[in-house]
């Protein structure tokens, strides 16, 4: 993708659904954004076979956090020990992340997203028959393992499979309207799946996921991979990794005793000195793991914050909104799972539209657009009192942010990985997902605990609901001014109404 440097003025690129009267013919026509737009049918089987990966791995999210109480009576797991069934998972996954999108990158994408597939499907059958806490916080481990292979690589395989356009658009929304979809039927079939099945059933929907999708994916699926092969950068992918597994293991563990234990405070340092030394080894290093000119691209440093806002303040308010409607409204687990469902079918209808709203401003104003948006909205649920009104006005807050959450989820991926060359791919995708998975695992301990430490819970929830929209709003007004005069549209083209570079700061 060339980057138009020139001093003209900017246009707003044609919309993504088609135009209600055909434009005068062009050579060829249809090479127009309707065309471009158009899905094949094998289009759409590769799409449903990538799509339905990740959706099965944010399901894994949250499909289990209703059953933890069953599950630790049946297996014999003490409340405190409850916590590895969910650090078990996150660990890998969020850890193993950048190297395996940059494996992928290196040894074929299809390749690793197939064993990422054939891992979890056997892990969740392990964990499906478990017999002992061993058992099942092993499988629970060897998903998420197979969770950072799949999510990468299948992320990359959608990038470089639909070209930059109306049709990778399209693509993206169906993609990010499906991963928010996940997370929230997860926790409504979780409640669901544990009264009427048991909690064993949660762990079986997954295989049972990934038994479908396996058997398709490779006769779909095109293998791709950089042409030159260079050397895997070993250093880095130590330091990365070890440092992204020691700070999700101390944010993970301070989300349930708080940053106070001795083995939370030494991780945590550990994991910021590794990270450090990452940065390093990468400046001197010939060919690194992550490039560190990508990292300094605007759209790859001002995209990366807004993602990580979005997806850090959004999973706080869920989480603080799940306390207030169970503990002070006195909801049942049933009656919260319905609340979060209606947030389920209106992230459906923002997907759909999404691609639309980013064809029409761009994706760099979506996703300015939509961080405003999800911080005004969380601003109302200050309002929340004691009453059964603030269930409707919960319902309603929680579901219209999450539409501007879906809108900044597609548009921060877009811009992320627009212009970057096929070869890079699964970097780009690689901090995608990183910053989706860190994003999930920061907000609660970083905020949820300022309620849960609480001595009036109502009190701490406003707190915490105020500093969520705080956040998200400075991040709205970062992000603008870091991508100030570049626009990046639906189509991936980055515009400038002025000369400037590529990197962070450079005017």
């Amino acid at each position: 993708m060339a980057i138009d440097t020139t001093s003209t003025t900017p246009t707003d690129p044609p919309p993504t659904d088609p135009p209600a009267a055909d434009p005068p013919p062009t050579d060829p026509p249809a090479a127009g954004p309707a065309a471009a737009s158009r899905l094949t049918s094998r289009d759409r089987l590769v799409l449903f076979v990538l799509c339905a990966a990740q959706f099965m791995v944010a399901l894994d999210f949250s499909v289990l956090n209703v059953a933890l109480p069953v599950l630790g009576a049946d297996l014999g797991m003490s409340p405190s020990a409850l916590q590895w069934a969910v650090t078990a998972f996150a660990l890998p996954s969020g850890g193993f992340l950048l190297l395996f999108g940059r494996m992928g990158d290196l040894y074929g994408r299809r390749r690793l997203f197939l064993a990422g597939l054939a891992l979890f499907g056997a892990a969740s059958l392990l964990a499906t028959f478990a017999w002992d806490p061993a058992s099942f916080l092993a499988g629970r481990a060897l998903q998420g393992l197979g969770a950072a292979a799949i999510v990468p690589t299948g992320m990359s395989l959608l990038t470089t499979t639909f070209p930059e356009g109306p049709a990778r658009d399209r693509a993206l929304g169906i993609s990010g309207t499906l991963l928010s979809l996940g997370f929230t039927v997860g926790m409504v079939a979780g409640g669901v799946l544990t009264d009427l099945l048991g909690w064993r059933s949660t762990m079986g929907l997954l295989a049972l996921f990934a038994l479908i999708v396996l058997p398709l994916a490779p006769a779909l699926l095109p293998e791709s991979r950089t042409p030159d092969r260079p050397r895997l950068d070993v250093p880095g992918a130590i330091t990365v990794t070890g440092g992204l597994l020691a700070l999700i293991y101390a944010l993970s563990t301070a989300a349930e005793h708080g940053f106070g234990r001795t083995d939370v405070l030494v991780t945590l340092v550990a994991g910021l000195l590794l990270l450090t030394a990452f940065a390093v080894v990468e400046s001197r290093t010939a060919q690194p793991l992550v490039s560190l000119p990508m990292l300094r691209r605007r759209t790859v440093a001002w995209g990366n914050l807004g993602g990580l806002v979005t997806f850090s303040m959004m999973s706080t308010v869920v989480f603080v909104l799940t306390l207030y409607l169970q503990e002070i409204l006195r909801l049942t687990a049933f009656e919260t799972g319905l609340v979060f469902g209606v947030q389920g079918v209106l992230s459906v209808v923002a997907g759909s539209y999404a691609p639309r709203v980013i064809g029409r401003f761009g994706a760099r104003r979506t996703l300015v657009g939509s961080l405003a948006g999800q911080g005004a909205i969380g601003l109302s649920l200050l309002a929340l009192g004691e009453g059964g009104w603030s269930v409707v006005l919960a319902t309603a807050a929680v579901s219209l942010a999450s539409m501007c959450h879906l809108g900044a989820i597609i548009s921060y991926g877009l811009t992320v990985t627009s212009g970057v060359p096929d070869r890079e791919q699964g970097l780009a995708t690689g901090l995608v997902t990183s910053t989706q998975q860190v994003g999930m695992t920061v907000g609660i301990p970083l905020l949820g605990v300022l309620a849960t430490t609480s001595e009036d819970l109502a009190s701490g929830v406003h707190t915490v609901l105020l500093l969520d929209a705080v956040i998200v709003l400075a991040a709205a007004v970062l992000v603008a001014a870091g991508l100030r005069g570049r626009r990046t549209t639906g189509s991936g083209t980055v515009e400038s109404g002025t000369v400037e570079t590529e990197t962070v700061g450079a005017r």
